[in-house]
């Protein structure tokens, strides 16, 4: 089975490579900047982006990774338009000549953001839920979910859409590689009170589900449907710092500060969207997962963190 990778370069993209080649899949990794060995250059994404060259190679699947990701502090004059150019049109450009080259399934890594950006109590996401994104990040990609059903349904081409949480594991950069280092340094932390729930996928789990849908004979059932994927761990961020303090056996420093008091500061400081990640709750809702493709994590979350601090790289 041979399948084209974009973003191949990436936290994700590297990790699903890897996983897919050890399986003995054919993997075609594309990238934007200069390729490396059996790399592909493609350049920018985009509504031009041309991918005869790497579709040339007659993948059999095509797995897209590459995006315009969120972005904490955005420059652009019009943020959603950006977003627009490379997760909606890059997506689209890549879809219909995916589909004309004879693609027989488009696998496309989305947001849980599509849903909204928390989740009641007692109501974790699901995902049949009607969509409710709030950010630009998450509009993008809710936008772009609609435009490829619309071209299965025009050419034929199956496609598969896998909405993840937040997605840790060796090389995690941003806000969770920032947790890292702060519980390395035994840096004080002001959330030793917080009783949130949040969903979280390991980077193992994620790209084994990946490759389940990259594979239409072991996966049939995952034709054009949509998919949520998480550890089936739901922790408080409380509860999250605790296990990466054990697996990096190191002392942890939680100060239990009122969550009410957080946000307040969080808000005079800019800092309300990170506040709202660390003291919000996101859970979501597998079971379409399981009992459509009778998948289950590979790896639990304290695995995933030992993994981690086994081998990290982390400045």
């Amino acid at each position: 089975m041979k399948v084209l990778v974009t973003g191949a370069a990436g936290f994700i993209g590297s990790g699903l490579c890897n996983t897919l080649a050890s399986r003995g899949f054919d993997v075609v990794p594309t990238v934007r900047g200069a390729p490396v060995g059996d790399e592909i250059a493609v350049g920018d994404i985009g509504p031009d982006t041309d991918w005869r060259g790497a579709l040339a190679t007659q993948p059999e699947v095509v797995v897209h990774l590459a995006a315009r990701v969120h972005v904490m502090k955005d420059d652009e004059t019009d943020p959603l338009e950006s977003y627009r150019a490379v997760n909606v049109e890059g997506s689209l450009n890549l879809a219909r000549q995916a589909a004309a080259a004879g693609v027989e399934r488009l696998v496309y890594l989305s947001s849980i953001k599509v849903n909204g950006e928390s989740s009641s109590a007692g109501q974790p996401f699901k995902a049949d839920d009607t969509p409710a994104p709030e950010d630009h990040y998450g509009i993008s990609k809710h936008e772009a979910e609609k435009m490829l059903r619309q071209i299965a349904t025009e050419t034929g081409m199956e496609v598969v859409i896998i909405r993840p949480p937040l997605v840790y594991g060796l090389g995690v950069k941003g806000n969770f590689g920032s947790l890292v280092r702060w519980i390395r340094k035994g840096i004080p932390l002001p959330l030793g009170a917080v009783h949130n729930k949040r969903s979280l996928v390991a980077l193992e789990n994620l790209v084994d589900f990946i490759a389940l849908c990259a594979d239409p004979e072991r996966s049939p059932r995952a034709a054009n449907e949509e998919f949520l994927i998480s550890d089936s761990e739901d922790v408080s961020t409380t509860e999250l710092l605790r296990k990466l303090a054990n697996a990096y056996d190191v002392a942890l420093r939680l100060v239990p500060i009122p969550v009410s008091w957080i946000q307040t500061v969080a808000r005079l400081l800019g800092k309300g969207n990170v506040a709202d990640r660390l003291i919000g709750s996101l859970v979501v809702d597998i079971s379409k997962a399981e009992d459509l493709l009778g998948w289950k994590p590979v790896v639990s979350m304290d695995e995933q963190l030992k993994m981690m601090a086994l081998h990290d790289t982390l400045p």
